[in-house]
């Protein structure tokens, strides 16, 4: 018994010490880096102050805002701790539900809007965390943001294509925009009286 035993402490000791602390040293050395900006989670700073990550996306409500994806992270909108799998399925009438309540919502927000309402604007992503919207669900909101803050829809519509990431490496993906690098662009050009 002692003659199996104590190969089998000395290759845990090894094993642990090797993947538990070696291994991540290394990968986080590495990281930090070749990338380091990713490795400390994207974070963007305003003002030497963090507001946000590219990552992850965050609750904007008012109208004088772009809006992002709903947050099906619950019960607080864009909490990371809550992220999973959210996302329904098709037929699920919780589902339907809430995409009737959030087309009210958007149709409420926009009145002189008659255009279908694109899908990222009613659906949550699978994480609840996405922090991008389509060109089309930009757009869609141009005209209330442009009246809320007082300027052209020209004005507005060029920081969303000033903001407009595109494909991934140019072939995977749809362009896309990140809400909170947009929001901010808008403050820092036009920013709100107070």
């Amino acid at each position: 018994m002692n003659t199996q035993l104590r190969p089998a402490l000395v290759i845990f000791a090894l094993l642990s010490v090797v993947t538990g602390l070696a291994y991540p040293l290394l990968v986080t050395g590495i990281s930090q880096v070749t990338m380091p900006e990713q490795a400390n989670g994207s974070l963007i700073q305003l003002q030497g102050k963090v507001v946000g990550s590219n990552l992850i996306g965050q609750n904007f409500s008012e109208p004088q805002y772009f809006w992002g994806r709903p947050s099906a992270t619950g019960p607080m909108a864009y909490n990371a701790g809550g992220s999973g799998g959210s996302n329904l399925g098709p037929t699920n009438p919780a589902l339907l539900d809430a995409i009737k309540a959030r087309v009210e919502a958007l149709k409420k927000a926009h009145p002189n809007q008659a255009g279908a309402i694109p899908v990222d604007l009613v659906t949550a992503s699978g994480s609840g965390l996405d922090p991008h919207i389509s060109v089309a669900a930009a757009r869609y909101q141009l005209e209330r943001v442009s009246v809320e803050r007082k300027l052209s829809s020209d004005k507005v519509g060029k920081l969303v294509e000033e903001n407009t990431e595109g494909r991934q490496f140019g072939l995977f993906g749809e362009p896309r925009v990140n809400v909170l690098k947009l929001n901010i662009a808008l403050d820092e050009q036009y920013p709100l009286a107070k």
